[in-house]
This record gives C-alpha cells, sequence and structure tokens, in this order.
C-alpha cells in the first residue's frame, strides 16, 4: 500500500460522522477525568500532546488529498478542453507558467468576461 492510497482512507474516515462523534466523546472522558487527576499538568499535557501529533500528521494527510483532487480536477477540465472545439487548447499547459504569467492570463479572461457580460445585458430585454 502507497502513501497516497493510505492518506485517501484516512482522509474518508478522519472526515465521517462517527470519526468526529468519536472524537466529541474522547475529549468529554478527558474532560470529565480532569476533577480525579486534580486538572493537574499531566492531564493537560495528555490532550495537548495528542492534539498535536493528530494535527500534524493530519496537515500531510490532507494535502496529499488536496494534491490529487487537484490533479484529478485538472485532468477533468483537461479534458473538457480538448473535446470543446473552440476552446483554446494551449490554456491546457499553463502549470510551468509564472505567477506573473498566469496573473496576466486571469486579467485577459476577465477583460473578456467583462466585455460579454456587457453584451449579454444590451441583448437581453428587460
Amino acid at each position: 500500500m502507497n502513501f497516497s492510497t493510505l492518506s485517501q482512507g484516512i482522509s474518508k474516515a478522519a472526515g465521517s460522522p462517527r470519526t468526529f462523534f468519536a472524537a466529541v466523546i474522547l475529549i468529554l472522558m478527558w474532560a470529565a477525568t480532569g476533577p480525579w487527576f486534580h486538572y493537574n499538568d499531566t492531564w493537560q499535557l495528555i490532550i495537548n500532546t495528542s492534539t498535536t501529533i493528530i494535527t500534524f500528521l493530519m496537515v500531510f494527510i490532507i494535502q496529499n488529498t488536496q494534491n490529487r483532487d487537484n490533479d484529478v480536477l485538472h485532468i477533468k477540465i483537461d479534458e473538457l478542453l480538448r473535446a470543446t472545439k473552440e476552446a483554446r487548447t494551449g490554456v491546457i499547459s499553463l502549470d510551468h507558467l509564472s505567477a506573473r504569467e498566469l496573473k496576466d492570463i486571469l486579467k485577459h479572461y476577465k477583460q473578456l468576461g467583462d466585455a460579454e457580460g456587457l453584451e449579454m445585458i444590451e441583448r437581453t430585454p428587460l
């Protein structure tokens, strides 16, 4: 099993209602034991250490899942661009451009959208 498959499984499990309720129950159990431990430093250290470790590991799981989802969306959009005759298929390979070049292209598309938006308003009867 590779990391990607493992992270997808963990991500699905972590995002389930069952996991959420289990976490709530664990926190309530921890809080309920406070008086028994006299709210000492060890009692607080248990929750602090646990949440820090879980958060640290979940950052990598979430990032891997987002990277995969982002790649899937890119592939789907690329396929739609390839299948549409009027689309400029040159935009499929924008990944290598700098942030400045991408901003320039985005500005161009915004101007196209603004111009088309005005045309649509002018053509639409009120």
